[in-house]
Parts: structure tokens; C-alpha cells; sequence
């Protein structure tokens, strides 16, 4: 090649199940869509800011609970085990539980692939002795862990709640994967949002900043970008709304007005006041968060919680 030719553009690839899902579920009635493709790079980096929030009390709360019970987990896990963490993000609260347990291995785990590498360098630097061993990939998919931690007991760590962003059939079918990937002897220490006063729970979903408003319209950024979609970003606005029947806030995004567009070469009609629902979060009384683990093939242990009972973490052993 001559030195004053162009290189060929690089011709943009689609992640198939990416436009799988975008498609099927703009097709359903009612449609919906699932959490997972909210987390590009963009996304991740809004999901870090919303837990920053004063509304969003789940990160706050979780984050005391990992600094004030370190002896405790040490004493009910003990040392040398590789902790292998569920979709890790930045992995902001894993250090509290790193230097509690003193772990043999840190395998964090999350499908957006630079925002991984990039914590997991950072841990890394702060924990110069631990092998930290990431793994890109959906942790609702079937994975492989590193050849490294091979023989080493192992505890799985499922932070901030998102075992509450699946329906129920799905949270036990992830729990058992879990259960069969981590092996015999595993514990999980897994993070489940309680019940609560409504008001409180929809402000957590609909802060006043509108952080969590744009952390919804981005997956509409997204489609359009990714799958050449042409939504119009206007077209929308972000819903939170709490289903006691279920016993979960809902995200939506919800046409403020007809609308006509196509995505992935297919074309879509939505009229006023129809939404796309976008994500649950489920919330769990102590009873069911039990019934929910123990038929994931988990056996509960310990638990600890706040003082106003807000968030729970709760240990458990492979059943």
C-alpha cells in the first residue's frame, strides 16, 4: 500500500444478541427490552454517577454495610478464598471486601469490556499482591474462569442489588449457574434491596438531577448508534413507577407522542403514552429473599442490614 493511500474503513460490526434482543423486544406487546444493554461505555459511566446520588440510597447503604462488618466476613468466609464478582462495573466497593477477607485471587466479572480493564487496573494497583483476573462476558451466559484459580474454594459477590433486576424464574436460574460455576464449597454474598415506602423507592429511580433519565434515553443513543436506528431521542421520556402487585420499581420510556422508526432495517410504530419497558428492580422481604436463594440452590447463613432495614446483605453457602 502506498503511503499517501486511505486505509479501508473498518466495517462496523453488530453484536448479534445485542440486535436480537433491541428487535425482539420492540416487537413484543407491551415491548421491553432488557437491563443488560444499558451498560455500554456511556451507560456505565451514567450508572456510576447515579450512585453517587442523594436519592439513591442502595450504594450508600451497601457501602457502610461492607466497611462496618469486615471482621464479621472474615470470621463467617475466612481467608485464601478467590472472589469472583458479578457484574463488577468499577468495582468501587469490592475493596472494603478485599481487605477484609484477605481473598487468594479477584476475578471481577462485566460485559462492558473497556470500563473493565480499566477498574481491574486500578485494583490492581491498589492491591499489588492480589492476582486480580478479569473476565469480559454476560455473567447470564455460560463463562469460564480462569485457569488460575483452579482448586481454590471460591466466593461469589453480587453487590448493589442487581439479583432484583431479574424476574423471578431467572433469578433462581442464575443463582443455580452460579451455584454450578463456583463449585461445591462456595459461599455468595449476594445484595438484595428491601421493601419500602414508595415515594422513597421512586426518587431512588427519578432523581431530580434527571442522571437517571439519561442513564434510561441512552439506550435509545445507543440502538441508534449501534443499530442504525433513527429514534428520535425527543420522542421520549423516562418513567419510574412502582408495581406493588410485583413488588418492583419499573423504568420505561414512554413516547411523548406518535411515533414511526426503524432500527436494524425494521420498521416500528409506537403511539402516545405507549412505553418501552426497560428495566425491574424487585424488591425482597426477609422471607422471600430466603425462598428466592434457597431455590437458586443457595443455603442463607448471615445477614446484615442498616439500621432503618433499607438493604440487606446476606451470605449464603453452596446448598
Amino acid at each position: 500500500m502506498l503511503l499517501t493511500e486511505e486505509a479501508p474503513a473498518r466495517p462496523r460490526t453488530i453484536d448479534p444478541a445485542f440486535r436480537r434482543d433491541i428487535l425482539d423486544g420492540l416487537a413484543r406487546e407491551p415491548k421491553a427490552t432488557p437491563p443488560i444493554w444499558f451498560y455500554d461505555r456511556r451507560g456505565s459511566e451514567l450508572f456510576e454517577q447515579i450512585t453517587d446520588l442523594p436519592e439513591y440510597y442502595p450504594t450508600r447503604t451497601e457501602t457502610a454495610l461492607l466497611k462496618a462488618h469486615g471482621l464479621d466476613f472474615a470470621r463467617a468466609v475466612g481467608e485464601g478464598r478467590a472472589v469472583v464478582e458479578f457484574g463488577a462495573g468499577s468495582s468501587r466497593k469490592t475493596p472494603h471486601l478485599l481487605r477484609a477477607i484477605r481473598p487468594a485471587a479477584y476475578v471481577p466479572i462485566d460485559i462492558s469490556g473497556d470500563f473493565l480493564q480499566a477498574s481491574s487496573a486500578q485494583l490492581a494497583g491498589d492491591f499489588p499482591e492480589l492476582p486480580v483476573l478479569p473476565v469480559v462476558g454476560d455473567f447470564n451466559q455460560p463463562l469460564d474462569l480462569p485457569r488460575e484459580i483452579a482448586g481454590m474454594p471460591r466466593l461469589g459477590f453480587f453487590p448493589g442489588s442487581t439479583i432484583g433486576n431479574m424476574e423471578p424464574d431467572a433469578a433462581v436460574d442464575l443463582l443455580r449457574a452460579m451455584r454450578r460455576l463456583l463449585g461445591e464449597d462456595a459461599m455468595l454474598l449476594i445484595g438484595m434491596d428491601r421493601i419500602k415506602d414508595r415515594d422513597r423507592l421512586i426518587a431512588a429511580y427519578d432523581d431530580a438531577q434527571g442522571v437517571t433519565a439519561a442513564f434510561n434515553l441512552n439506550l435509545i443513543e445507543r440502538i441508534n448508534r449501534e443499530l442504525e436506528g433513527d429514534l428520535p431521542i425527543d420522542g421520549f421520556s423516562h418513567r419510574a413507577v412502582w408495581n406493588d402487585e410485583k413488588a418492583r420499581i419499573e423504568m420505561h420510556l414512554e413516547a411523548v407522542r406518535p411515533l414511526h422508526f426503524h432500527v436494524a432495517g425494521a420498521c416500528f410504530h409506537m403511539d402516545a403514552g405507549e412505553t418501552i419497558h426497560t428495566e425491574s428492580s424487585h424488591k425482597y422481604g426477609t422471607r422471600d429473599e430466603r425462598l428466592l436463594l434457597r431455590a437458586g440452590g443457595w443455603e442463607p447463613v448471615e445477614e446484615w442490614t442498616d439500621d432503618e432495614g433499607l438493604f440487606g446483605l446476606v451470605l449464603a453457602k453452596a446448598g
